[in-house]
């Protein structure tokens, strides 16, 4: 990995992690979901700054530069987020259509 994409990566995985503090500062991110964003920021640094765990993963997962490894384990991550949150969504589309047939029902009731 070159100095100028030690540099770059650098530079995102704190400013990723400096963002989510702020974010949740601001209350715009529960602290819930700001734990695994914040792993990724740190994650980041980690692998860019010990570089021979980068070069281990990179050995491990068969791919031919570290940049590469990068990207796989972004990819990754980004894909377990999304199944994260599909889970939400169906669980909170599950019970807005439990709380709706509830209040049809408390209406039917007292319309009665």
């Amino acid at each position: 990995m070159t100095a100028q994409q030690k540099i770059f990566a650098l530079i995102m995985g704190a400013g990723l992690f400096l963002i989510i503090i702020e974010m949740v500062r601001r209350r715009k991110l529960a602290e819930e979901y700001s734990f695994l964003w914040l792993l990724t920021g740190i994650g980041t640094v980690v692998l860019v700054l010990w570089y021979d765990l980068m070069e281990w993963l990179t050995y491990l997962i068969g791919a031919r530069t570290e940049t590469t490894t990068l990207f796989i384990i972004g990819f990754v991550f980004v894909i377990l987020i999304n199944l994260h949150y599909s889970v939400k969504i169906t669980r909170l589309t599950s019970q807005v259509k439990d709380l709706a047939q509830k209040i049809a029902i408390s209406e039917k009731k007292s319309n009665e």
